[in-house]
């Protein structure tokens, strides 16, 4: 299936749609190389006039050049991370300098919004991801693939964070959830939460990443309050109680662990990745979704940015 990203460079005459089959992992390191050479990077991608569907894209973005304007998007990379997430995004604004940085929660749907163009319709099917156990093998990850759940003021269930969101679920979600694992209290990292509370009819939900039709989730709760917090977990940990609680982001490490990933990503040139496989495979057909070639030069330029812009981190 891939990991399908979508990249619009706009200007004072319209914009060009780009598109990549690959491109959604490590978007946000891309984008910290700044805007000389992100941009031209990201256009130099297959140009295409149709659209994935707004539920399969994983990341995105929309460069403006003449308004400074960034819009941004992405399911994974160190901006999806509770742990990283503030300092990904806090390296990417200060690696554009003088633009105009915004996380799009509404993933490629708020994209085409902000383009004027009409929306896509939401898929009419969702998809639930399971509940876990305490013991379950993914809460020994770092960054567990989670979403949290609290439910009245007694209540905390973990969900796998591998399908759709559970506030997608509506009032479903409550009775799915009477008979799962009752985790008291939870305190390790999460990629998304819903805090719902019965008596007041009300439902606060958040995501670091994006999801498609995000503003309009509130037609699936009718007769309920529907509060979007964005990417303000801390909302949930207050909202709950305190039984999600998770570890507060260190931010010297972030900031670090972001800088060595970006300066991996660009470490040095890069080949067109679909030039090496027309040339391994030349009987078979290879579309055109591939990433392009990196000189040694957009390299350095690149690390040198996130340089700049981690330096600057540091100081404050």
């Amino acid at each position: 299936m891939g990991n399908r990203a979508t990249f619009v460079i706009a200007g004072p005459e319209g914009y060009t749609r780009h598109r990549s089959s690959y491109g959604a992992v490590a978007l946000d390191l891309d984008l910290l190389a700044g805007p000389e050479v992100a941009v031209p990077y990201l256009r130099a991608h297959a140009s295409d006039d149709s659209w994935y569907p707004d539920d399969m894209v994983e990341a995105g973005i929309l460069a403006d050049p003449c308004r400074r304007l960034l819009l941004v998007f992405a399911w994974e990379g160190p901006t999806a991370s509770l742990r990283t997430r503030a300092a990904g995004l806090e390296l990417l604004r200060l690696a554009w300098p003088g633009w105009e940085v915004r996380w799009l929660y509404d993933g490629q749907s708020g994209l085409r919004a902000h383009l004027g163009l009409a929306p896509q319709e939401p898929a009419a099917e969702v998809y639930p991801g399971p509940a876990l156990e305490p013991d379950d093998e993914e809460l020994a990850d770092p960054d567990p693939l989670v979403a949290v759940v609290t439910v009245g003021t007694d209540r905390c269930h973990v969900l796998a964070d591998i399908n759709d969101h559970p506030v997608e679920e509506g009032p479903a979600l409550l009775d799915r959830l009477l008979d799962a694992p009752d985790h008291g209290r939870y305190r390790l990292r999460a990629d998304a939460g819903i805090h719902v509370d019965p008596a007041r009819r009300h439902v606060s939900w958040w995501l670091n990443t994006a999801r498609a039709h995000a503003r309009t989730v509130e037609q699936r709760w009718p007769g309920w309050t529907v509060e979007f917090w964005e990417d303000r977990w801390a909302e949930h940990e207050r909202a709950s109680g305190g039984r999600f609680a998770p570890p507060a982001p260190d931010r010297a490490a972030a900031l670090a662990d972001v800088r060595a990933q970006a300066l991996e990503r660009w470490a040095g040139p890069r080949g067109d990745a679909r030039e090496r496989l027309v040339a391994a495979l030349p009987h078979t057909t290879i579309g055109r979704g591939f990433a392009p070639a990196v000189t040694a030069e957009q390299a350095a330029a690149a690390r040198a940015a996130v340089e700049r812009a981690h330096a600057a981190a540091a100081a404050t």
